[in-house]
């Protein structure tokens, strides 16, 4: 049993994926994308990075990938599948989750620590985690602005769906404290079943402390 972190062309934080996560002890192995899911496949992440040099949009043609049809069957059978930054881009792109992530209100690429509040402890990706805790964890995007109907957020959140919001160190949710536009602060949020999730700021580089905190372990636990 092993996740499989799908590479593209322009993937880049593939291989900090992988580190990440077996620093956790959690059984993982790059996988090209015309190669396809292995068979033993117990998890799939879609790491960050610029798949195709995100031309037309972020995520929008590693979304129509075959592979990416595989991962959506996966996840319907129960595979829990993780999209980080582009990763999330392509989520949303392919419809494992709903809205879509632009370009940020700065225009420009944005590479900072951030703080999450968490909103909903009861998914894999924050079970460890309580609920109204703050986490560290790094952004590194140009297109991280989520992006939604309002009658779609409203469903989001009343059906607890958003998994982090960006914060100040204290928790307060404002505009002041969220760094790309999102709407609502959302930075992460699952799909109809919540063993699909994405989200834009890295966890994965917020795991090892030998380069940084581990406050984003509790995400990638979610695999385990």
């Amino acid at each position: 049993m092993t996740v499989a972190i799908v590479q593209f062309g322009g993937s880049n934080c593939d291989r900090d994926a992988k580190r990440a996560l077996s620093h956790l002890d959690i059984d993982a192995e790059l996988v090209w994308h015309e190669d396809g899911l292995p068979a033993d496949v117990s998890g799939v992440m879609l790491p960050g990075g610029f798949s195709y040099g995100d031309y037309l949009r972020a995520g929008a043609i590693a979304a129509n990938s075959p592979i990416v049809a595989e991962v959506r069957e996966a996840a319907e059978s129960g595979v829990p599948v993780l999209g980080v930054c582009n990763g999330a881009q392509i989520g949303c792109e392919s419809g494992l989750t709903p809205g879509a992530f632009t370009t940020n209100r700065s225009a420009r690429f944005q590479c900072e620590h951030v703080y999450l509040r968490v909103e909903n402890a009861d998914t894999p990706w924050t079970a460890v985690y309580d609920e109204g805790e703050v986490i560290e964890v790094p952004i590194a995007h140009g297109e991280g602005r989520f992006e939604i109907t309002e009658e779609k957020y409203d469903e989001l959140d009343s059906e607890g769906r958003v998994l982090f919001r960006y914060c100040d160190e204290d928790g307060t949710v404002s505009d002041a404290t969220n760094p790309n536009g999102s709407k609502g602060n959302v930075a992460g949020i699952v799909g109809e079943s919540d063993t699909v999730a994405v989200m834009m700021p890295h966890p994965e580089r917020a795991t090892l402390p030998d380069i940084g905190g581990t406050d984003g372990e509790g995400v990638l636990y979610g695999f385990a």
